[in-house]
């Protein structure tokens, strides 16, 4: 790359000799011309040295400009490469930001998703007790009658204290006349003998007897009443025979006996958001009857999550949890959010094993809760002509937050389950009992764990003979 200064320079430099020399040649000439020569050539020194201050500073300045432009192409480059460093340090920056909102925007949506979930919560809990206040009013209402119904039953035993005393004065009474009348037959024919004359006793076949022993059975049918009134303490027996089939009269509680053939055992060690077990192909079509029957050991003080299904719409269609109940023994029975139940199952955190079946048919909304055999449970209008709907993600301890995730460790539940099975109808009492006492599933299953297709985490499938020896 050729310098302009330089080709300046040299132009000059060939130029002041010539006209030095023209200017020399001058001298030769008249005396008169030689003052104006000098006068113009010391001029043009002046001009040359003016000439050679600005070639001087013209010559810097390109030189200048020359160390400035110097290895200019490998600054370029190197420019070049930082910029794009930046520009990719900038993109990362950009995408570690967009992850981060997007993290903090699905956690906000969960925690709007939980707190609407807890809102409906409190309101469906607000309506229980509601509606827990009124039957207390009308079980005291229903106390106040019985109260009064004793009340009236003491006044009509008082009543038939004092006709059986009357009837007892009326009996000595009558017996003192036939004793004078057999005297007076044996004075009057010393030879007869009198007739064997029924002693004087209450138990006369009397009507007025009659009728006291009607009012005695009548009296045995009756509940007993817890403070017996005054004045016939000691003298009424009431007999309390207990309910018949038809009552919910439980008795003291039996124990069960070994249990065989139960078939797998899955086991969850520990409260870990991937301990969860999948069962496909979930709910095929739309359930109105529901019946949920397992054996249950849990080894923590209160009752995890033993089972969650939930759609795209709703992630609580059907859900089985224990986080959010009041007591440490019971879980919420959730039927498509926010409507749901509380059920008691203290019994379950003994750390043994227990046979749980909770059944709901959307037939007037009536649920049932067997534990052991028993009847914990009962209750109507619980989400009354109401369709569970298919599709839904089904999975075994955790609660689905959203489809298939969303879990949550304070949610897992922790011990082991075996025997499970789930039918699309109501199990009648007989074979409830019959699966708490070991024997073979009811016909029409619709899911067991031999559905269980993804065991997550730190779950295992293990294989006993009886749930005694199970771990």
């Amino acid at each position: 790359m050729g310098c302009p200064g330089r080709k300046t320079l040299s132009f000059f430099l060939i130029f002041v000799p010539v006209y030095l020399h023209g200017a020399l040649t001058q001298e030769a000439g008249p005396t008169r011309q030689r003052k104006p020569f000098f006068e113009r050539l010391r001029r043009l020194e002046e001009q040359f040295r003016r000439f050679q201050e600005v070639t001087l500073t013209h010559l810097q300045a390109i030189a200048s400009n020359y160390n400035l432009s110097y290895n200019i192409d490998a600054r370029f480059q190197s420019l070049a490469q930082e910029s794009q460093a930046l520009a990719l340090a900038v993109n990362q920056s950009q995408a570690t930001v967009q992850a981060d909102l997007g993290h903090l925007k699905t956690w906000v949506r969960k925690t709007q998703r939980r707190s609407r979930k807890q809102d409906s919560r409190l309101l469906a809990l607000g309506h229980a007790l509601k509606e827990r206040s009124q039957q207390q009013a009308q079980e005291r209402k229903e106390q106040e009658a019985q109260r009064e119904a004793l009340s009236g039953l003491a006044l009509d035993v008082r009543a038939l204290q004092d006709t059986l005393a009357h009837l007892t004065h009326t009996i000595q009474s009558q017996g003192t006349r036939l004793a004078a009348l057999e005297g007076w037959l044996q004075m009057a024919c010393p030879g007869t003998t009198a007739p064997a004359w029924p002693s004087a006793q209450p138990e006369l076949r009397s009507p007025s007897s009659l009728k006291l022993q009607g009012s005695r059975q009548a009296l045995r049918a009756l509940p007993e009443p817890r403070d017996p009134p005054q004045g016939f303490a000691g003298q009424l027996q009431v007999t309390r025979e207990p309910p018949g089939p038809g009552n919910q009269w439980t008795g003291p509680p039996k124990r069960l006996g070994t249990i065989c053939n139960v078939g797998p055992v899955l086991v969850f060690p520990n409260t870990s958001t991937e301990n969860v077990v999948f069962l496909s192909p979930g709910f095929l079509s739309g359930l109105r009857a529901l019946s949920f029957c397992s054996w249950v050991r849990t080894t923590l003080g209160h009752l995890g999550t033993l089972l969650s299904y939930a759609t795209q719409d709703n992630d609580n269609k059907l859900v089985l949890h224990g986080r959010d109940s009041l007591a440490p023994g019971s879980i919420h029975f959730v039927i498509g959010d926010p409507a749901f139940r509380e059920l008691a199952l203290q019994p379950l955190l003994d750390g043994q094993w227990h046979h749980v079946c909770v059944i709901w048919t959307s037939i007037l909304g009536r649920y049932w809760l067997h534990v052991d055999r028993r009847l914990a449970a009962t209750g109507s209008r619980f989400r009354e002509g109401y369709e569970i709907p298919p599709g839904g993600s089904l999975v075994l301890g955790q609660e689905q937050d959203s489809l298939g995730g969303g879990f949550d460790v304070s949610e897992a539940f922790v011990g082991s389950m075996a025997g499970l099975a789930i039918w699309d109808r109501v199990l009648v009492p007989g074979e409830v009992s019959q699966l708490a006492t070991g024997k073979e599933l009811p016909p029409g299953a619709i899911l067991t764990l031999a559905n269980a297709t993804l065991i997550g985490g730190f779950v295992q499938k293990v294989n006993c003979t009886c749930l005694e020896l199970c771990p």
